[in-house]
């Protein structure tokens, strides 16, 4: 997606929720400015993994598990989303790519990327902290802003980790998206996280 396209929804995200721009932009910035030398993932390399495959996007759902059990696993490309990569392991499963604005169990998305799988890390005004506690530990990134994207960071569009997933693969041409792990009604969950559900649920509806 183009940002152009992007930007009014994020706009109206801001608004909803009263983000800060400008802290959106420094988070972005400081990340681009983290992604130097090997660390930095080639887009093509991510692209390479999701272009012409059928992806298995897995949400952090508590559903997540049993999902799993409904699904044939072969010939998918994984993409966790944040905290779903712990189950995934748990399962034996190495997600192909981790899609996280390091507010999961980032112990756990080491390990999966010391293993080969991609990180798409994503900055936002609020986890500029964990950005600068993790991204050094961390290898073959691919950095992601919901602002403008800076230099070497990239702007997929999406909003959450869940519909980010979709919005990547989308993009970077998967042939079919099947996801497993989401539940947009799920009342177990603070107020906030409820609006940032139904906003997940409205752009990735977008995709239907």
């Amino acid at each position: 997606m183009e940002y152009d396209k992007w930007e009014p929804i994020y706009k109206k995200i801001v608004e909803d929720f009263d983000f800060s721009e400008n802290a959106d932009a420094d988070a972005a910035q400081l990340l681009s400015n983290l992604l130097i030398g090997p660390v930095k993932a080639d887009l093509n390399g991510l692209t390479d993994v999701i272009k012409g495959k059928d992806t298995l996007i897995c949400g952090n759902a508590p559903t997540l598990k049993k999902d799993l059990e409904q699904v044939d696993l072969s010939d998918h490309a994984i993409i966790a989303a944040d905290g779903a990569t712990s189950v995934l392991l748990e399962q034996g499963l190495l997600p192909d790519v981790i899609v996280t604005d390091l507010d999961g169990d980032v112990e756990k998305e080491i390990e999966a990327n010391k293993k080969g799988a991609i990180m798409v890390v994503h900055a936002h005004g609020d986890n500029t902290d964990k950005i600068l506690s993790f991204v050094p530990l961390l290898t073959n990134i691919i950095g992601t802003s919901q602002t403008k994207p800076p230099h070497g960071l990239f702007n997929f569009g999406g909003f959450t980790d869940g519909d980010r997933c979709v919005f990547m693969a989308h993009q970077l041409g998967a042939t079919s998206m099947t996801l497993v792990g989401f539940d947009f009604d799920d009342d177990n969950v603070d107020e906030t996280k409820k609006k940032k559900l139904n906003w997940a649920r409205r752009l990735i509806e977008g995709f239907a």
